[in-house]
């Protein structure tokens, strides 16, 4: 596997992103009730746009990018990701782990964030499992019956 390295999202970097949303339970899962199923294609970039958010694509030089997420300021001194996916043709090969180790060190060097959160569905065991293996803690305070709110020290992710 080639390093991927994280770069900004192009106009045809969409309807791909669009091919990985297949249904409306995977499209509120990963994108959360603002973003409509089925939508779009030429809306996706605004239907994703939060304030202050920044968007990337993970890209291992192949003509489609391999993964998608987002980071913006949720709570003073943390930065939030969101949105994270990676291309159903390379689960399960490391891309997921790439992807959030290179948004979390963005993430944190864009807003000087102390923390880093995130959200999960509770019954998603790979996601959360990855999860915690970078230092990601569920903030029980703050998660739902169906989703984890989880946060990592962002001085020292794994």
């Amino acid at each position: 596997m080639t390093t991927p390295t994280l770069r900004p999202p192009r106009r045809t970097d969409y309807p791909v992103l669009t091919r990985w949303i297949v249904d409306a339970d995977l499209c509120i899962r990963w994108a959360g009730p603002r973003v409509p199923f089925p939508f779009a294609t030429t809306e996706l970039e605004n239907l994703l746009a939060v304030d202050g958010s920044s968007s990337y694509c993970l890209d291992d030089g192949g003509a489609d990018p391999c993964g998608f997420g987002q980071h913006w300021v949720l709570t003073p001194g943390g930065v939030h990701l969101g949105r994270l996916i990676v291309s159903p043709d390379v689960r399960g090969k490391g891309y997921g782990r790439q992807l959030c180790q290179q948004l979390m060190a963005q993430a944190v060097s864009a807003s000087n964030a102390r923390f880093v959160t995130l959200r999960v569905y509770r019954d998603n065991l790979a996601a959360f499992t990855l999860y915690a293996s970078l230092g990601f803690k569920p903030v029980e305070a703050e998660s739902t019956d169906e989703v984890y709110f989880m946060q990592a020290d962002s001085v020292n992710p794994r």
